[in-house]
Order: C-alpha cells, then sequence, then structure tokens
C-alpha cells in the first residue's frame, strides 16, 4: 500500500464518502415505514475536478437531465451546480418491483483551490455530461523565479 499525503482536502473527500452510503441498511426497507426515509435521501452527482497549466476542469454526471434544468453559479471560490431531477410518469407504488432512482432536486457545492475568471468561464453539456472549463485569474497561475547562484 502506497503512502499518500494528507492535505486539508482529503478530509472533505473522506466526509463526502462517509455521507454518500445510505443511514438506513437496506434489510430494513422491508419494514414499510422506514420505505419513507428512503426518499429523503438526495441525488448528488459525482464529479471530477482537475488541473490543467491554466485552467481548471470539473465533469460531472447528471444522466436523465436536461441542460435547461441544470444551473450554475461562482461565488469567490466556490463553484455550485444546482439542478432538478424530475420524474417522467406517475406510477402507483404499488405497482412497483423495485424503485431506487433518485428524483428532486439537488445542489452541489465545490471549493474551487484556485482563483478564476468568472466572467470567462464555459460550460458544456453533453448526454448526461456536464463539462465546466475555468480560466485561472493571473495570480493564481504558478509563476516561475529564477533565482542566480553566489
Amino acid at each position: 500500500m502506497a503512502l499518500q499525503k494528507w492535505t486539508p482536502k482529503n478530509i472533505e473527500k473522506m466526509f463526502e464518502d462517509l455521507f454518500e452510503e445510505s443511514f438506513i441498511p437496506s434489510n430494513w426497507m422491508r419494514i414499510p415505514s422506514l420505505k419513507r426515509l428512503k426518499a429523503l435521501e438526495e441525488f448528488s452527482p459525482s464529479v471530477d475536478m482537475y488541473d490543467k497549466k491554466d485552467e481548471l476542469v470539473i465533469k460531472a454526471e447528471v444522466p436523465g437531465m436536461k441542460k435547461e434544468d441544470v444551473k450554475i453559479s461562482v461565488t469567490d471560490d466556490v463553484l455550485t451546480i444546482k439542478g432538478e431531477m424530475k420524474k417522467e410518469e406517475e406510477v402507483k407504488k404499488e405497482d412497483y418491483y423495485y424503485s431506487e432512482r433518485s428524483f428532486g432536486s439537488f445542489s452541489r457545492v465545490l471549493n474551487l483551490p484556485a482563483k478564476v475568471k468568472a466572467d470567462k468561464i464555459k460550460a458544456k453539456f453533453d448526454n448526461g455530461l456536464l463539462e465546466i472549463h475555468m480560466p485561472k485569474a493571473n495570480e493564481s497561475k504558478p509563476k516561475e523565479v529564477k533565482i542566480s547562484l553566489q
């Protein structure tokens, strides 16, 4: 097993992973009153964020959604992705064998590791994949400083 340097960002991922799992054990879902608690769980899109030399790139999976149902905003160093997953048809509860898909509103808030040029952000939505390109502000780009040796 390889060692990995701990950074404060890792703790955010650890808490996201911890709360990603359901608090309700699957075998308890046979109890009718607990089935309703499953509806309280919130859909949250899976996200990748990576650094290119001059920009940050975020990719979020939002399958089954239309681009009109997704909203993106940036405030300071925080990116917010909001949307609503709509149910396409109404089916009576007693007609279901399985009901595992999530519907409803979601909001995903991401702390950005660098300042970005908010007015230059470009987003593309294609086949359930949201891709956001955020150019870094000049003060966020790494600067090379040459030091003369004596």
